[in-house]
């Protein structure tokens, strides 16, 4: 069971104000959130086999090398670029 005194020491830990008309509505929402961990809590792992209950398998295509475009080509646009790489002016 959540208290007032639980939800002002999380309130103070967490560095919030609370306002004294918002504590019981706070109570209940934690109290609320507190009961549903324990009945996911109390639930059974009968079964822990749920690495694939879908069947799916891998739709992923394998990586393939192609040829690529001449640096020198892509970069003459950019002004050349510095040391083969694009130069991004700091606008600091």
């Amino acid at each position: 069971m959540v208290t007032k005194e639980d939800v002002i020491n999380v309130a103070r830990l967490s560095k919030l104000f609370v306002d004294e008309d918002e504590l019981e509505g706070l109570v209940k929402d934690m109290s609320d959130i507190v009961n549903f961990a324990d009945e996911i809590n109390k639930a059974g792992l009968t079964d822990t086999k749920f690495d694939n209950i879908s069947n799916l398998s891998n739709v992923l295509r394998d990586d393939t090398v192609k040829e690529s475009f001449d640096r020198e080509l892509i970069l003459k646009n950019a002004d050349g670029g510095r040391n083969g790489f694009f130069y991004i002016k700091s606008h600091k």
